[in-house]
């Protein structure tokens, strides 16, 4: 418990206005959250930007740094950057609860807010599902992957949609045979 006082933000002293704060990640934090077995290392630095008004309070995370992780096809361990930016607002009410995945409600006499949870939540959605070493990352894998390394996931739906697509453009055949006849009706017209 101790830990994580490290990462509470007295709101309760804050007056209303723009504040700053700033939060160093490292080993301790995973294996606070018992992640130590898939992070191999951390040195990451959050900023958390806060904006207190009466009703409301606008948290921005900006997160930088890099974690280190496994490739899951060498087993090899490397660096993987994270550069990523987050917001949370607070607002104030009868009672604590989650409103959303990004809204919450506080009571106006909340002493403090601990932004561990977030930041690891953050990092951990931030990681992609397959890590591959970057020497590893060769021309098959590509298609795989967005600019920014992560993953692309498609339902097998959407994998034959894209590749019906791209039959139609050099193509055009009919899904279905009974629609033969009016295809040729309308490429008469």
């Amino acid at each position: 418990m101790k830990f994580l006082r490290n990462y509470d933000i007295d709101v309760i002293k804050l007056k209303d206005g723009k504040h700053s704060f700033a939060f160093e990640v490292s080993n301790e934090f995973f294996k606070y959250f018992e992640a130590e077995d898939w992070v191999n290392g951390a040195n990451i630095k959050v900023i958390v930007d806060v904006n207190k008004t009466v009703s409301v309070m606008e948290v921005d995370f900006d997160i930088s740094g890099t974690v280190g992780l496994t490739c899951d096809r060498s087993l090899e361990e490397f660096d993987y950057t994270l550069e990523l930016t987050e917001k949370v607002i607070y607002k104030y009410g009868p009672m604590v609860q989650e409103i959303s995945e990004d809204v919450f409600m506080i009571t106006k006499d909340t002493p403090s807010i601990n932004v561990a949870q977030l930041i690891y939540e953050f990092i951990l959605l931030a990681i992609p599902a397959k890590k591959i070493h970057p020497d590893y990352m060769d021309e098959t894998d590509e298609d795989d992957f967005d600019e920014e390394g992560s993953l692309i996931y498609l339902s097998e739906e959407e994998e034959i949609e894209s590749d019906d697509s791209d039959e139609e453009s050099h193509q055009e055949k009919p899904a279905d045979p009974r629609w033969e006849i009016l295809n040729k009706l309308k490429k008469k017209e």
